[in-house]
């Protein structure tokens, strides 16, 4: 009743005439145009639009293993590099997604229009698309490659935008069900129930359920997902919808890795899991006994000498894990105004509690054992809404809208003890309780509000579209705990004038011409763990004044050919990313110590993105795309915080985890009963240094789906899906950057790709 008292509440607020002028933002009725748009193809290459921009459709979705993240299905697009441990794209400490250059916070993620923040694994403004939705209720994903859609929900998107569409009830009436069981004892289930009538009041309900061991080590990753949507009609041109989801996640963390912990130790060593505490309390007390750990001596009988093949206690950890719960909530009316004009409202109200554990050897806990579990905890409380209003004068099409977020964040940084050396007591898997002790817990309250304007000018063949947003996001951080001078105090980022202009030109034969501007600037986080305030209060206090958001220029163009058959793009973009933010580590990831912040200089990306979807005879059909991005730092960074001054001749190297060649290739087979797809994806060497002096080598992966339908007069025929991934079982180099990037030198920042895995999937429909 409190979560649908704040969506009535903010939703009535910004519904005023007085404030829905500057609180508009995305019409609702855009997800179920895009779901119309993308319904005859499973990719569509962004016709008639001033930027590159392309759609994927459910189907992209159903054809990959059940379950699988839509990030992992946006990487066969042009310039997409996405990377995760694990084989469905959902395990989040490893889930990376990087576009142009511009890494995961850089970009911006809606859901429905419903703001996710930038998606990180630190929880501060949002949520992962995975705990948001289950991957069988989204209806449409669209990526635009630039700075993103003018009217996305986001302060971040620097570097572009991925906007989640859920499907409308009316595509989802009927049982529709699914069971898959496959490697790793990982079995997953998911139902969903559609009621009432296509043009009418309608709305389903679905559960999703999945667990499975990890792939090498010891442990679990589990997810339970409840979603529901409904719209009802109040009259003619008025719609009411309104949503719900709720998530309970826990994943036990792999172990970052090194190059050269990889050639010691290979691709497939963990941490030391449940089934190995004593070894890991063993581990702890050598590093006592050495003084590494810095914790006091109390089992000098374990010795000096590590057991073989360890040689640090950073090369194993006892277990790991990330604990997530989310409830996401929205309610929108949409009215139709006049002939052509349309009024849309939504409120959202977010709410989530996170636990990020380690067991460090850092620090022991009260009862002797020689480590303890140390929490990043995350408590989110965000409310919110947004509008817009759209209308057409003659040839003027008319957009205004705008948001407004109020987003309450506690983050905090807790050590629970073990019960004793024999016996942990405490389970990774489960929210601790009862801390020994807490280092700083910072409260942060932020307020966003955003808006824009566009206007599309139809000139006949050519299209013209112009339009600038705006916002201000103000940020108080003060502490209820701060033992070690964490950073409080105010921060505000302000742009009232960020301009979008583009062309489309549409010539004879499928054929048109884009381009595009775009400047876009990106606020801060608000994060004790990331972002500014990660710093030492007197780190922060220094800066505060001088530093500058980050900000990006975009220019873009391309031409775009599509005969029903043949559907392809080509596109050539020029960035120039200015007043980069470097956030320098200065201690190991699982220590925690805060970070030194700075402006360090300017980035510029050149590169070439092709796309090709082919129609051949039979029920065949073949994609392709290929990208190539020339992304460099244009400054050396001069490292103010240290006495003396340091320089690092960053120069001319590559932006990190930035590969230069991205190719991706579909052959694809669907009749009325056999189906089936193989592609491959390669990416080239990516950097995990400043100084381009430690890297990853490219890969090649291939996965592969083959299945057959049965029509037994149901709703929809009956399917067996079969699924491969990594299909040869490459060993490699999956996510680069898990724990930060360095100047030079090997890390602790790397997670090994998943091998080979196959899965079965049943799916029915009534």
């Amino acid at each position: 009743m409190r979560i649908v008292a704040v969506l009535l509440a903010s939703t009535s607020l910004v519904a005023a005439p007085a404030i829905a002028a500057a609180q508009s933002a995305p019409a609702a009725e855009e997800a179920a145009a895009a779901a119309d748009a993308a319904s005859a193809e499973i990719v569509v290459l962004g016709a008639g639009q001033t930027r590159q921009v392309q759609e994927l459709s459910t189907a992209e979705l159903t054809i990959l293993a059940s379950g699988t993240s839509p990030l992992k299905a946006i990487e066969k697009l042009p310039s997409v590099n996405f990377q995760s441990a694990d084989a469905f794209g959902n395990y989040e400490w490893s889930t990376r997604v990087t576009i142009r250059g511009f890494s995961q916070n850089q970009l911006g993620f809606n859901l429905d229009g419903i703001p996710l923040g930038d998606m990180s694994y630190g929880n501060a403004n949002g949520l992962h698309i995975s705990r948001a939705i289950s991957p069988e209720n989204i209806g449409v994903t669209r990526v635009s490659q630039g700075s993103g859609s003018i009217a996305a929900q986001s302060t971040n998107n620097l570097g572009g935008t991925l906007e989640f569409f859920s499907l409308d009830p009316k595509d989802a009436l009927g049982v529709t069900a699914s069971g898959t069981y496959g490697s790793e004892n990982t079995y997953r289930g998911f139902a969903r129930i559609g009621v009432g009538a296509a043009d009418g009041a309608r709305a389903y309900a679905s559960v999703q359920y999945q667990d499975g061991d990890k792939w090498k080590g010891d442990g679990k990753q589990r997810t339970f997902m409840v979603n529901a949507r409904g719209v009802m009609p109040l009259g003619e041109g008025v719609d009411l919808d309104g949503s719900l989801s709720y998530s309970d996640r826990a994943e036990q963390d792999y172990q970052d890795l090194s190059l050269e912990m990889i050639g010691r130790l290979g691709y497939d060593w963990d941490n030391f899991g449940p089934s190995r505490y004593s070894e890991a309390v063993l581990v702890a007390d050598i590093a006592a006994n050495t003084g590494y750990s810095g914790v006091t001596p109390t089992n000098l009988a374990a010795g000096t000498t590590y057991p073989s093949p360890i040689v640090i206690a950073d090369d194993a950890y006892y277990d790991a894990s990330g604990l997530r719960k989310d409830t996401l909530a929205s309610l929108g009316l949409t009215i139709a105004t006049g002939d052509t004009g349309k009024f849309a409202i939504k409120g959202y109200y977010h709410e989530n509690d996170g636990q990020g554990t380690w067991g460090t050897p850092y620090l022991a806990s009260p009862s002797g054992v020689p480590m303890s579990i140390r929490t990043t905890e995350y408590d989110i409380k965000r409310k919110g809404a947004f509008a817009s209003w759209t209308g057409e004068f003659g040839m003027n099409t008319l957009l205004i809208g705008g948001w407004y977020e109020k987003n309450d964040f506690i983050q905090s940084r807790r050590f629970y003890g073990y019960e004793s050396r024999t016996n942990p007591g405490r389970d990774h898997r489960d929210f601790q309780r009862n801390p020994f002790a807490t280092q700083w817990s910072i409260a942060f309250e932020t307020d966003t509000l955003q808006y824009y304007v566009s206007d599309d000018i139809d000139l006949g063949a050519l299209k013209v579209n112009i339009g600038w947003k705006g916002y201000s996001v103000d940020t108080n951080a003060f502490a209820l705990v701060n033992t070690n001078s964490r950073a409080t105090g105010d921060l505000k980022v302000e742009d009232w004038f960020q301009p979008h202009v583009g062309l489309n030109y549409k010539f004879d034969g499928g054929l048109e011409a884009f381009a595009g501007f775009t400047q876009v600037t990106r606020a801060y986080q608000a994060s004790t763990t990331s972002g500014p305030f990660s710093a030492t209060q007197a780190g922060f206090d220094a800066i505060k004044d001088t530093i500058k958001p980050e900000r990006s220029d975009t220019y873009e163009a391309g031409l775009r050919y599509n005969t029903g058959i043949v559907n392809a793009s080509l596109a050539g973009y020029y960035v120039n990313f200015r007043d980069r933010l470097l956030v320098i580590p200065t201690s190991l990831g699982i220590v925690g110590a805060t970070n030194a912040l700075q402006n360090v200089g300017s980035v510029r990306a050149l590169g070439i993105e092709a796309a090709v979807d082919v129609k051949l005879p039979g029920g065949f059909g073949a994609f392709a795309s290929y990208s190539y991005n020339d992304t460099t730092y244009r400054d050396d960074v001069v490292i103010t915080s240290t006495t003396p001054v340091t320089v690092q001749p960053t120069k001319g190297k590559t932006v990190v985890d930035t590969p230069k060649h991205l190719l991706r290739g579909e052959l694809s087979y669907d009749s009325d009963t056999v189906f089936g797809r193989v592609g491959v994806n390669y990416l080239s060497k990516r950097y995990f240094t400043y100084l381009n002096d430690q890297s990853v080598p490219g890969r090649a992966l291939v996965d592969a789906t083959i299945g057959y339908r049965l029509d037994i007069g149901q709703r929809q025929p009956v399917e067996l899906q079969f699924n491969a991934v990594n299909l040869f079982d490459k060993r490699y180099v999956a996510t680069i950057g898990s724990n930060g990037f360095g100047f030079s030198g090997d890390n602790q920042t790397l997670l090994a790709g998943a091998p080979m895995q196959v899965f079965a999937t049943v799916k029915v429909g009534f």
